[in-house]
C-alpha cells in the first residue's frame, strides 16, 4: 500500500510545486534530506556495529548466561511452555537484553534468530503459539533503559540535550509492556 501512497504523495507534491512556483525549494529540500539521511544512516551503521559487536562478545563469555539467570524468573512468567534448557531461553534472553539496553537494531538479528527457533518447535507451522505471540508483544513494547538508538537519532539532529527524552522512554515502554502483557495473557487463557 505504502509503494502506491507515497509515489501518489510525490507526485502530487511536484505538481504544487509547478502551479505556485516552489519547484526551487521541492528540489532542495529533496537534496537536503538525501544528505541527512546519509549521515542518519552512518551514525546507526556506527551504533549497530558497536554493540552488535559487544553482544557477540558477551555472547561468548559468561555475562549472557548470568543475565539469562536473573530473566528466568520473567522467563518463566511469561514463557511457561519453555523449559529453562531450550536453547530458545538463551536467545529469547539476549534479545530482551538487547532491547533493554535500547539497541533496536542489534537487537533485529537476535530476535528473529529466536522466532525461527520457536518456528521449529511450532506443531502447527500456520499459527503462532502462545510464546511467538507474547515474543512478539514484548518485542513491540521494548522495554529499554537506555534508548540508545533515539538518542544516536536525536544527537545527529544537533538536538542540544539528546538524553532528554530517557524518563518518557521509560514510562511509555513500560505501559505499553504492561497493558501487551496483561492483554496477551488474558486472550491466551480465554482461546
Amino acid at each position: 500500500m505504502l509503494n502506491i501512497l507515497w509515489p501518489i504523495f510525490i507526485i502530487i507534491s511536484y505538481i504544487y510545486a509547478i502551479f505556485t512556483g516552489n519547484v526551487n525549494e521541492i528540489n532542495n529540500s529533496v537534496f537536503e534530506s538525501c544528505e541527512s539521511a546519509v549521515k542518519l544512516t552512518i551514525t546507526f551503521l556506527g551504533t549497530m556495529c558497536l554493540w552488535s559487536g559487544i553482544m557477540q562478545i558477551a555472547k561468548k563469555t559468561t555475562l549472557i548466561d548470568k543475565l539469562t539467570n536473573l530473566l528466568t524468573p520473567i522467563m518463566k512468567i511469561l514463557f511457561p511452555e519453555i523449559k529453562k534448557g531450550n536453547p530458545v531461553h538463551k536467545e529469547i534472553s539476549m534479545n530482551m537484553v538487547a532491547n533493554i539496553l535500547g539497541l533496536g537494531n542489534a537487537a533485529t538479528p537476535l530476535g528473529l534468530k529466536a522466532m525461527k527457533t520457536l518456528q521449529k518447535d511450532n506443531p502447527k507451522k500456520d499459527t503462532l503459539t502462545n510464546s511467538m505471540a507474547m515474543f512478539i508483544i514484548i518485542n513491540t513494547a521494548s522495554i529499554q533503559i537506555i534508548p540508545t538508538t533515539v538518542i544516536a537519532i536525536r544527537s545527529s539532529l544537533g538536538s542540544t540535550n539528546p538524553t532528554q527524552i530517557i524518563i518518557p522512554v521509560w514510562i511509555a515502554t513500560l505501559l505499553a509492556a504492561i497493558a501487551g502483557i496483561t492483554t496477551a495473557k488474558i486472550l491466551m487463557k480465554k482461546y
